[in-house]
């Protein structure tokens, strides 16, 4: 790093070292391990609008297009393993330096990584839930069925298609047009990854939990993240009015800039890494 970026890094150091530090992650945490984010640098979207919530429950069409592109981009998502930076963050709750992780990713790395107490804000993609019954499947058991139910699916334009975040698949229309969609064996309802989609609501329960971690802290530190999501943002706003410094490891613009004590513009793994490898930094 340069000068100026080991100078920012010892401030970094000394605030971790003041006490636990609540942690939010976002996608360009999981860059590194190869899934996709959804902003650039400057927080304007990269690819398609995601699917909206109200929209995946009331149109047919719009659950076609979503799960034949999952299909295709399920891969990404299963094969996707920790980075550095993941790994970094649950060495440093296991040296009592990080309290909790709060991330919209909902990838399941910070699980495989190793840290314990996590919050998964939008949920998690690795797992399916029926609207009807609330019975749960794995995602790749869901991967067998529309396997099975789509035996002339086009899997060359497949192969070529584009990836997008969260296990999504640039697709043309005419692939997914006739994808059939299977429904919950245990009761025929619409099945649904359980993940918070665009457009509604983190379960209120989720959010306390969060913000009484974030209570519990001495800081807030972001990685990865614009926080051009309000699910987010809530908590540097909660740790800004209580008084809390919020730090963040980010490339590019935040929606919390003018909050923040200490922002460093390099990449988040890279950082966690090196903040990792200094085995002085030990809250407990």
């Amino acid at each position: 790093m340069a000068p100026a970026d080991r100078e920012q890094l010892l401030g970094l150091l000394a605030m971790l070292g003041r006490g636990p530090v609540a942690v939010i992650t976002g996608a360009g945490l999981s860059t590194g391990s190869g899934i996709p984010a959804y902003r650039d640098r400057h927080g304007q979207w990269q690819h398609a609008q995601p699917i909206q919530h109200q929209d995946f429950l009331k149109s047919a069409a719009t659950r076609r297009r979503y799960w034949a592109r999952s299909f295709v981009g399920w891969a990404t998502m299963a094969g996707a393993q920790p980075n550095p930076g993941h790994r970094a963050l649950a060495g440093l709750e296991s040296r009592g330096v990080v309290s909790t992780v709060i991330t919209q990713n909902v990838d399941g790395l910070h699980h495989a990584a190793g840290s314990r107490s996590v919050i998964e804000l939008h949920g998690g993609i690795r797992n399916v839930r029926c609207l009807s019954c609330e019975a749960r499947f794995p995602r790749s058991q869901v991967q067998e069925w529309l396997t099975r139910a789509n035996p002339d699916f086009d899997h060359d334009q497949a192969r070529t298609a584009r990836m997008a975040p969260d296990g999504d698949a640039h697709l043309v229309d005419t692939v997914y047009a006739a994808f059939e969609v299977p429904d919950c064996p245990a009761c025929g309802g619409t099945i649904k990854p359980d993940v918070v989609f665009f457009g509604d609501n983190v379960p209120r329960e989720r959010v306390a939990v969060a913000q009484h971690a974030m209570e519990s802290a001495n800081s807030l530190l972001v990685v990865g993240s614009s926080l051009m999501v309000y699910s987010a943002y809530r908590f540097v706003e909660q740790a800004h009015r209580l008084g809390k410094p919020v730090i963040a490891i980010n490339r590019g613009v935040t929606r919390a800039d003018p909050l923040l004590a200490l922002k460093i513009e390099e990449d988040c793994a890279t950082v966690l890494a090196e903040l990792a490898a200094d085995k002085m930094i030990r809250y407990r």
